[in-house]
């Protein structure tokens, strides 16, 4: 039957093919990750881990120190260095945060009389923000097992993963030949090869991130200082934290620093609080990001925003933060699977010299 087809029909009709299995395949693997949530979140987190601090363990094995004493010191200093910098975000947050409600309700009000429902719609979201948030976090506990609250399954889910971090920095020399030993034999170095440019994806986009956020709440911090906007402190902490969702987190952190200025300060800081905003956001795009993040897979953006999208339609919240390390993965594994395809193809025989080129 495939024999009367032509030969384009027949390359349509494979890709097709291929791509109804992949499909089945990625929508298997996502209902399992639904399924067995509880034990994947961790894991996941355990792998961003793992990357970032994986430097930090390496150094203190070049130091003769031991490896498990090595992983459980980068275990306590994570824990100090995450612990420390939750309490300074959540404190500033909650110090600031009714300057910052109060500001966009006036933000709201003023916009109101001018635009007409899009300030309205400022304001009811400014009024009821207290609301909104218990009900996202209702939301987000509808899945959890009967019994427990959030904070004792974000409790479990902190510990489970500070396990599997120090499992993981300690036995991340094992990491290889347990995959070759998955792996069939023929197989083995491309599963490792493959396995080692994702996590070197995963890990520069860890790293990158992070001095990226630092950077951007940092500079936005004094900027907001020097031009006196109330809740600075608050603000600058939520460009950090929004900085661990490329573009989206940037743009809505950015914009509420600026609504706050407006209410607050009027528009002549307001539109200095503007400036500064986009000037650390032109900084990021383009000094930041490619220097800092340019041994990293390099995904265009409108790839990094339906990779957020899906992971938010998958996971919440959850889901935005891991879809861009996600992403960054599979398209290492992909590169590494293009570089060794293309390294592995036969070149095209050169034509054998006809009758011309002998005489």
């Amino acid at each position: 039957m495939s024999s009367l087809l032509p030969e384009p029909a027949r390359r349509l009709a494979a890709w097709c093919t291929l791509t109804l299995l992949v499909s089945g395949v990625v929508a298997v693997f996502l209902w399992l990750c639904d399924v067995f949530q509880t034990a994947v979140t961790p894991v996941l987190l355990a792998l961003l881990g793992t990357a970032l601090l994986r430097p930090l363990h390496h150094r203190l094995v070049r130091m003769k120190v031991n490896r498990s004493l090595a992983a459980a010191l980068t275990c306590l200093a994570i824990v100090a260095v995450v612990g420390g910098a939750s309490y300074v975000v959540v404190a500033a947050i909650v110090d600031t945060g009714d300057q910052i409600v109060g500001a966009l309700r006036r933000a709201g009000e003023g916009l109101s009389e001018h635009f007409g429902a899009a300030g309205t719609s400022l304001t009811d979201l400014a009024k009821n923000a207290k609301e909104l948030l218990a009900r996202f976090g209702g939301t987000a506990a509808s899945g959890v097992i009967t019994g427990i609250s959030v904070v004792g399954e974000v409790f479990a889910t902190a510990i489970l993963a500070l396990l599997l971090v120090f499992f993981f920095l300690r036995d991340s020399h094992r990491a290889a030949e347990g995959l070759r030993s998955l792996a069939p034999r023929s197989a083995g170095d491309t599963v490792e090869a493959m396995a080692r440019r994702a996590f070197q994806a995963v890990e520069g986009f860890m790293r990158g991130t992070t001095v990226i956020a630092l950077i951007d709440a940092v500079c936005i911090t004094i900027g907001l200082l020097v031009l006196r906007v109330p809740g600075a402190v608050g603000l600058g902490a939520l460009v950090f934290v929004g900085a661990y969702v490329p573009y989206l987190g940037a743009f809505f952190s950015g914009a509420v620093a600026v609504l706050v200025a407006f209410a607050d300060r009027g528009w002549v800081i307001g539109l200095w609080t503007l400036g500064v905003v986009l000037a650390v956001q032109v900084l990021e795009g383009n000094v930041l990001q490619p220097m800092i993040q340019s041994r990293t897979v390099q995904m265009h953006p409108a790839v990094v925003l339906l990779a957020i999208t899906a992971g938010a339609s998958v996971a919440g919240v959850l889901g935005m933060l891991l879809a861009v390390p996600l992403a960054a993965a599979a398209f290492g594994v992909l590169s590494e699977l293009r570089t060794r395809y293309t390294a592995e193809a036969p070149l095209p025989e050169a034509p054998l010299p006809g009758p011309e080129a002998s005489a």
